[in-house]
């Protein structure tokens, strides 16, 4: 049996003034909007603080009366024990008699609150803050005390179960990330194609390959398309990183790509000339490559007129692999272009000489045999490589049928993976719309739908 109270039936907003001593440093508290709880602004002595301040104490409920619209409301941490705060922060008693902290501590995770704090919010676009006769005299209803108790517990199990859940979710998204590093391994170390190679005993070989590699190359310099770049040296047994299949190669980067660094944009120029521009290439910054190949952001709002293009900007064709190079990120965002972009700095660009690698060396920078050759030419380097130390990673190359079926093999597994990291992603989200239903249909019908949620969860829920 539910009963209408006012707010201000059961909150009571207390205050604990204090008087501030000059010689000693103090503790003030910031609630941070959107649900993200309250932390340390910063410490001052008391001759630095000019308002009239307030003490709060461990465990206490506060709300900023400017943004508790915004879910800026929280619980005092022990950490913050006897920190003080102004008269913008309200923090209060909560009566048990008529709802228990507990309950109302959950409850403050959810859209109610947030709703009551809007609707308890008055004042002019520029001042609009929680007003004391609106937020106390709005109506709620209540379940008895020993329903109270029951949803608490409810509540309560339904949350460490979802604990669990999330916790072997994320699991699950981790080995679904070392799954799909495994199986590019499998496939740039010949894993993959074994079968391929002992059922139609390969004729052709990556030397063949390389050959034809070198002819398009070749084509590009006659074509003054590209420059000519001085040769590699071969990469000895004791060099390679691990055996690979007898009608493979070891070769360097330089003699399947081109690889060069994009051009930065000064932000005052970025903000103005080429916010404006309508027609041109979309201009790639290291924040629009993404992790675990997921692909790139080419709706930047940046875009680099046509006339442009070749002085001063570098261009990657479509089927060029970018990764940044430099910074926190190196080594780990990596794309593959679909179209002609414009690119930052810190992105390197590998262009390769035929279209056939493109795909294999963006699956090949996301192997872990790449990272950990990236890892061993960034040494002595703040947080990337150089072109020329990137230049010096060795490349496994396949015989170009057997290539054509390692992506196709990559391709149907990577596929996989990704719907089963769909799959967990979707039972997050279903998880957090669960509890957030089972508060609302809680405080609007006052009963839990737990044949619902029986049913969603297989009989888990009584389990």
């Amino acid at each position: 049996m539910a009963k209408e109270y006012l707010i201000g039936d059961f909150l009571k907003r207390i205050k604990r003034p204090i008087d501030l001593l000059d010689d000693v440093e103090y503790k003030l508290v910031t609630v941070k909007m959107n649900h993200n709880g309250v932390t340390l602004r910063e410490r001052k002595k008391g001759y630095e603080i000019k308002s009239n301040m307030y003490l709060v104490k461990e465990g206490d409920f506060i709300l900023s009366g400017i943004d508790a619209r915004n879910g800026a409301f929280g619980i005092i941490p022990n950490e913050l024990d006897d920190a003080i705060v102004t008269n913008d922060f309200w923090y209060f008693e909560i009566d048990e008699n008529i709802i228990l902290k507990e309950l109302f501590l959950e409850l403050t995770a959810t859209n109610w609150f947030d709703e009551i704090c809007k609707k308890g919010s008055d004042g002019t676009t520029q001042r609009i803050r929680l007003q004391k006769d609106k937020f106390f005299s709005q109506s709620v209803w209540l379940p008895e005390k020993d329903e109270q108790l029951n949803t608490l517990l409810k509540i309560k199990k339904t949350k460490n179960y979802l604990h669990k859940l999330s916790i072997e979710n994320d699991e699950q998204t981790k080995l679904g990330i070392n799954l799909k590093e495994s199986i590019i391994q499998d496939a740039i170390e010949g894993k993959l194609t074994e079968f391929w190679r002992l059922q139609f005993r390969v004729k052709n070989t990556a030397n063949n390959f390389l050959s034809h590699i070198k002819e398009e190359k070749e084509k590009l310099i006659k074509e003054k398309k590209i420059k000519k770049e001085s040769s590699t040296s071969r990469i000895s047994k004791t060099e390679e990183p691990f055996k690979l299949p007898d009608s493979w190669l070891w070769v360097h980067i330089t003699e399947l790509a081109q690889v060069f660094t994009g051009d930065s944009i000064n932000k005052e120029i970025k903000n103005s000339k080429y916010k404006i521009v309508q027609k041109g290439l979309n201009y790639i910054g290291t924040k629009d490559v993404d992790f675990e190949m997921k692909g790139i952001n080419y709706e930047t709002g940046v875009i680099i007129p046509m006339n442009e293009v070749n002085n001063p900007f570098k261009v990657a064709p479509a089927n060029s692999i970018l990764i940044c190079i430099e910074g926190g990120s190196s080594g780990k965002k990596i794309g593959l272009t679909t179209q002609n972009v414009c690119f930052g700095n810190k992105l390197l660009a590998t262009v390769p000489y035929t279209n056939d690698l493109s795909k294999y060396l963006y699956f090949l920078y996301n192997s872990p045999h790449f990272k950990k050759e990236f890892e061993k030419q960034s040494k002595g380097l703040r947080g990337g490589v150089s072109v020329n130390s990137f230049k010096k990673i060795k490349i496994p190359l396949p015989p170009l049928d057997e290539l054509k079926l390692i992506i196709e093999k990559i391709e149907i597994l990577i596929n996989c993976c990704s719907k089963l990291n769909q799959e967990i992603n979707e039972l997050n989200n279903y998880s957090k719309k669960l509890l957030k239903s089972m508060f609302n249909e809680t405080f609007e019908t006052n009963k839990i739908l737990e044949n619902e949620i029986n049913k969603d969860f297989g009989g888990r829920w009584s389990e």
